[in-house]
C-alpha cells in the first residue's frame, strides 16, 4: 500500500482514494501508478500513526515541501490530515507542506472547515477549472451538483485568512478564452492564479 511516493523534488501523501468529484482529465482514470508510486489505489485508509510513520522513514530534508494529494481528496481526512500535519511540523518546523483539492470540504463535511488548516498548511492549491458552475459540473462531475462550484470560491475566499497561499489552478486545455475567465475569478477571490499543464 502506497502512502508516500514521489514527484520531482516534492514528497507526496496519499491518505484516501475517496472523492466526491469525477474529473474527466484526473490523472487517476489512466491508471494505477504516478510519480514513483506502483499503484495509489488504496488497500484501506491508513491510520494517522501509519502516515505519519511512513513519512518518517523518508529524509525531509530532501524534498521541497511535503503533498497531500494521491488518488483521492485529501480533505476529506480533514481531521486526520491535520493531525499528522501539526505532528509533522512540531518535529520538522521548516518543512513546507500544500495540499491539493477540490476545494468541496465545506460540502463533504457540512461545515466551515478552513479554520482548522490555520498553523498546518502552507499552500492551498484548489482546482478550480471552469468559470462556471455549469461548465464545472460538466467537466468534474460533481455530486454536489451545480452548489459545487461557488462552494469552492467561497473555500478560497475563506482560507486567505487561514493559509499563507492560496492558489486557484486550472488545467490548460479548457481553452484560453475559459482560463482568461477563472483569471478574473481567482482575482476577485484574492487568490493567486496557476494553469497546469494537462497529464495524459
Amino acid at each position: 500500500m502506497t502512502i508516500t511516493y514521489e514527484v520531482g523534488n516534492s514528497l507526496y501523501v496519499n491518505i484516501t482514494n475517496r472523492c466526491p468529484n469525477a474529473c474527466e482529465f484526473c490523472v487517476r482514470t489512466h491508471g494505477s501508478s504516478y510519480g514513483t508510486a506502483d499503484s495509489l489505489w488504496l488497500e484501506r485508509e491508513p491510520s494517522v500513526q501509519e502516515i505519519i510513520e511512513d513519512v518518517e522513514k523518508r529524509d525531509l530534508s530532501r524534498y521541497k515541501e511535503l503533498v497531500f494529494c494521491g488518488y483521492g481528496e485529501p480533505l476529506e481526512r480533514i481531521d486526520e490530515l491535520c493531525a499528522v500535519s501539526r505532528a509533522l511540523k512540531e518535529r520538522h518546523a521548516s518543512l513546507k507542506i500544500r495540499i491539493n483539492t477540490n476545494g468541496l470540504s465545506d460540502l463533504i463535511h457540512g461545515r466551515k472547515t478552513a479554520p482548522q488548516l490555520k498553523g498546518l498548511v502552507d499552500v492551498l492549491s484548489i482546482s478550480l477549472n471552469s468559470a462556471t458552475p455549469e461548465g464545472y459540473d460538466r467537466i468534474c462531475h460533481p455530486k454536489f451538483g451545480l452548489k459545487a462550484h461557488p462552494a469552492l470560491l467561497q473555500f478560497a475566499k475563506e482560507a486567505k485568512a487561514y493559509v499563507p497561499r492560496v492558489v486557484l489552478s486550472v488545467v490548460d486545455t479548457i481553452g484560453e478564452e475559459e482560463i482568461e475567465k477563472c483569471r478574473l475569478l481567482a482575482e476577485k477571490a484574492g487568490t493567486e492564479f496557476r494553469v497546469r499543464k494537462y497529464i495524459p
